[in-house]
C-alpha cells in the first residue's frame, strides 16, 4: 500500500498548477489531502475518477477554509468524518478510512500562527486528538495518522531552530506534545528510513528564495503505530512536487 499525505493549500489552486497531471502519474494508492479549502461540489471530481481515484471529503463549514479529503484506488470498508469535537468538526479537520485491519486517519492540525487565541485552540486540539487516538488504538491497534501536524518536532526538522524557538510550530509545548505522542506507541515513519538533516515538507511563501534555498520545516507526517513497525517498507519526501507551499510525503507499507 502506497500512501501520500499532502497539504495542497487549496485543491482548486493546486489543480491549476498541474495537480491532475501529477495524479495521473499514479503517485500512490491512497492520497490524503489537507487544507482543501473547498467542498466536493466545488470541484470536478470526475478529474480524480479519470485518474483512477474515488474521493471522500470532510469540508469546513466556513467556505474556502481548512478541510480534508482522501483520494483512493482501494475501496475502504468504512469512512468516518470527524471526531465528535464540535470546533474541530466544524473546521473539517479529521476523516478516517478503514482498510481491512488498518485504520487511516487523515488530519489537518490547527495552526497557531495567527495569534494567542488560535495557539490556545491548537493546544486544546492536540489534547483532544491525543485522547481520541488513545481510545481508537485500543480498538484498532494498526493505525496510520497522515497529515499536516503544523509542528516541527526536533531541531533536525527545521532549517533555523534557534531563530524559530519562539515561533508557533516549534514551541517547547508543541514539541513536547509530539515527543509524548511518539512515546505513547507511534513511529515517525520517515525517520525510520531517513536520519539525515535538511529534509523538509513546507517552505514559507513570503520569500521566493526560501524554497529555492531549502529553508524549510518538516511539519507533514505519516506516522504509524508500533503494531505496524514490521510492515514499513519505505518513506520519502518529494520537494520537487510544487502545487503548494507544502510537498507530498510518502509511506509504503506491507499489508
Amino acid at each position: 500500500m502506497r500512501i501520500i499525505s499532502y497539504n495542497v493549500n487549496g485543491i482548486r489552486a493546486a489543480i491549476k498548477k498541474g495537480f491532475i497531471d501529477w495524479l495521473s502519474s499514479n503517485p500512490a494508492d491512497i492520497i490524503c489531502l489537507q487544507e482543501t479549502k473547498a467542498t466536493e461540489a466545488d470541484v470536478d471530481t470526475k478529474l480524480f475518477e479519470k485518474a483512477g481515484y474515488t474521493s471522500y471529503w470532510f469540508s469546513a463549514q466556513k467556505k474556502g477554509y481548512s478541510g480534508v479529503a482522501v483520494l483512493t484506488k482501494i475501496k475502504p470498508d468504512a469512512v468516518k468524518k470527524g471526531t465528535g469535537h464540535a470546533m474541530s468538526d466544524n473546521e473539517g479537520r479529521v476523516i478516517e478510512l478503514q482498510f481491512g485491519e488498518i485504520k487511516m486517519i487523515n488530519a489537518y492540525f490547527p495552526s497557531g500562527t495567527s495569534g494567542d487565541e488560535r495557539q490556545n485552540y491548537k493546544y486544546q486540539w492536540l489534547d483532544e486528538i491525543a485522547d481520541y487516538l488513545k481510545k481508537l488504538k485500543k480498538k484498532n491497534p494498526k493505525l496510520i495518522l497522515c497529515g499536516d501536524y503544523n509542528i516541527a518536532h526536533q531541531e533536525i526538522d527545521i532549517h533555523d531552530p534557534k531563530g524559530n524557538k519562539n515561533s508557533s510550530g516549534f514551541l517547547p509545548e508543541e514539541r513536547e506534545w509530539f515527543t509524548q505522542f511518539l512515546d505513547s506507541g507511534w513511529i515517525d515513519s520517515f525517520r525510520v528510513f531517513h536520519p539525515e538533516p535538511h529534509r523538509y515538507s513546507w517552505w514559507s511563501q513570503r520569500f521566493p528564495s526560501v524554497r529555492l534555498n531549502n529553508k524549510g520545516w518538516r511539519i507533514d507526517y505519516i506516522n504509524a503505530t508500533e503494531a505496524l513497525k514490521g510492515n514499513l517498507l519505505n518513506a520519502e519526501i518529494y520537494p520537487d512536487i510544487k502545487h503548494s507551499d507544502h510537498c507530498p510525503v510518502y509511506l509504503e507499507i506491507k499489508i
